[in-house]
């Protein structure tokens, strides 16, 4: 029975090695579609059990579930100052995570989190949208140029190294988080992301990021994304700026609300 099972598994594993992407009209690999992850890298980047939801009235639908992590040796290297840092983070999260008041998501969180995300490619840019607060990124592929300016997503430059996507993002303003549980960066992020199809519905995602001043070396994360194809499917709105406003501004309402 167990020969049988490592026969079983051989052809599977060497299908997916031998997988030929379909092309673009540049011959290179296609990459449209609409992808989405579906991991608890959101929640947590490293491994990490089940854990209560930080708004009690929620209960168990707020709750985080479990997850074997993303992270390549499971351990994001901080130095001790941006541990602590990441750890007051995480005790101060329903305050402090950019993501509850509808900052973009930035680079990479905005891959992982869990709303679709839609890749259109052309030879000279391929446009990365995020259903999330509507956040679209730029990857130029001719005009190289270093980031104009800081910002949430960065700026993104693009190349082909054989069938895999290379995207290499800088220019981040240091305002985002990489996922719920308050992992961070500084504006000196510097991130490399690999894409390229490992089937007809799945892409293999890995990106590694270097930044100094938080960080004591480079390290990476990998991931599936996961072709989403339900008839019709498509990117729909998630203006999350109108859930926000109360949260953000209320305070400033002449009668404010109870």
């Amino acid at each position: 029975m167990a020969v049988a099972g490592v026969v079983a598994v051989v052809p599977v594993s060497a299908q997916t090695a031998e997988y030929r992407a379909p092309r673009a009209p540049d011959g290179n690999p296609d990459l449209n579609g609409i992808w989405q992850a579906l991991s608890s890298a959101h929640w947590d980047l490293e491994p990490h059990g089940a854990g209560p939801s930080v708004v009690r009235d929620l209960g168990a639908l707020s709750a985080t579930p479990a997850g074997l992590g993303v992270v390549v040796d499971d351990v994001i290297p901080y130095t001790a100052d941006a541990l602590a840092q990441r750890d007051e983070n995480r005790a101060n999260r329903l305050q402090r995570d950019p993501a509850i008041k509808c900052y973009l998501p930035g680079v990479p969180r905005g891959m992982y989190m869990p709303f679709p995300v839609q890749i259109l490619q052309s030879q000279q840019h391929i446009m990365i949208l995020h259903e999330f607060a509507g956040a679209v990124r730029t990857v130029y592929m001719d005009d190289h140029v270093p980031a104009p300016a800081d910002s949430w997503m960065g700026w993104s430059n693009g190349h082909w190294e054989g069938d895999t996507l290379v995207i290499e993002t800088t220019g981040f303003n240091g305002m985002t988080w990489l996922d719920r549980s308050g992992n961070f960066h500084s504006d000196a992020l510097r991130v490399v992301e690999r894409l390229s199809r490992r089937s007809p519905e799945t892409l293999s995602y890995e990106v590694t990021l270097e930044d100094p001043s938080v960080f004591t070396r480079p390290w990476t994360m990998r991931l599936p994304l996961y072709r989403r194809v339900e008839a019709n499917a498509q990117l729909l709105e998630f203006r999350c700026v109108e859930f926000v406003e109360d949260l953000i501004y209320g305070h400033l309402r002449k009668q404010p609300q109870p």
